[in-house]
């Protein structure tokens, strides 16, 4: 298959669903803003475009010769109006420059699980509508894949928006990955389909935290603070997820000690 990934060199979990996709015997193209980040990309056996995401002109034209789209954009302030104008931008392109008995071209949407079906935190209460444009698109064969969150420490201390007794789901980049594979090799039967791609356990925040201490040999005892933002009040709402991938890796706290020194031998 020929795959785009857009969004590709934002979060971690964008190189390694590149990189599973690569490794399954997939061609893949990778969105990036610069020449140096294309020289990465090439390296890693993914075809680059260089291009801005918020200029489809620049990059949409492709779309004609693809099996699949993942927008995996993220990271930005304007992510609401670039999911958006993205898929639209496809939608209008696929439609335009494919044959009427060619296959749909598959549409992956990234979006999260900080949005429950009630009062979804307002950072990402325009989630939902944006997942159902996807899996109703006409032209595509939308596909949405909700990733959990993750979590770090820094500033020799742990600190972490929010209250005790939090649930978090969680999932390694590497299962993710998996995910998404599977997604695209599969898309004929799972358009219109949802998935949380999430471990089949939540995690409790406290001993999340309390872990971390003392794999990290911060000082003192973590604490909770007060969030301070529209993110810090997503990151700390409680994730309760049905989840439908079944992870190989170690759960959080369990395989805290191995993350943790990968992490800080990236720093």
């Amino acid at each position: 298959m020929k795959v785009l990934v857009l969004g590709y060199c934002i979060w971690l979990h964008r190189l390694s669903a590149a990189q599973a996709l690569v490794r399954a015997g997939h061609f893949v193209y990778g969105l990036t803003r610069s020449q140096e980040k294309a020289k990465i990309l090439a390296g890693e056996e993914i075809i680059p475009i260089v291009g801005e995401i918020g200029n489809p002109d620049a990059w949409v034209d492709i779309v004609k010769d693809l099996d699949v789209v993942i927008d995996a954009v993220g990271g930005t302030a304007d992510v609401k109006q670039l999911s958006h104008t993205t898929l639209a931008a496809v939608s209008a392109k696929a439609k335009a420059s494919r044959p009427d008995h060619a296959p749909k071209l598959t549409y992956i949407y990234t979006s999260g699980t900080w949005h429950p079906l009630r009062g979804p935190p307002e950072l990402v209460s325009w989630r939902p509508a944006q997942e159902q444009r996807t899996i109703h698109d006409p032209v595509l064969n939308g596909i949405v894949i909700r990733p959990p969150c993750s979590t770090g420490a820094s500033e020799g201390r742990v600190a972490w928006p929010g209250t005790p007794g939090g649930r978090y789901a969680l999932i390694h980049t590497d299962d993710l990955a998996d995910m998404y594979v599977r997604a695209c090799e599969k898309a004929p039967i799972v358009g219109g389909v949802i998935f949380d791609a999430c471990n089949e356990f939540t995690e409790s925040a406290d001993d999340v935290l309390a872990a971390l201490v003392k794999v990290s040999g911060a000082k003192g005892q973590y604490e909770y603070t007060k969030p301070s933002n529209l993110y810090e009040v997503a990151l700390s709402t409680t994730s309760l997820i049905r989840p439908y991938l079944l992870p190989s890796k170690p759960g959080l706290v369990d395989g805290l000690p191995m993350y943790y020194a990968a992490w800080k031998a990236l720093q």
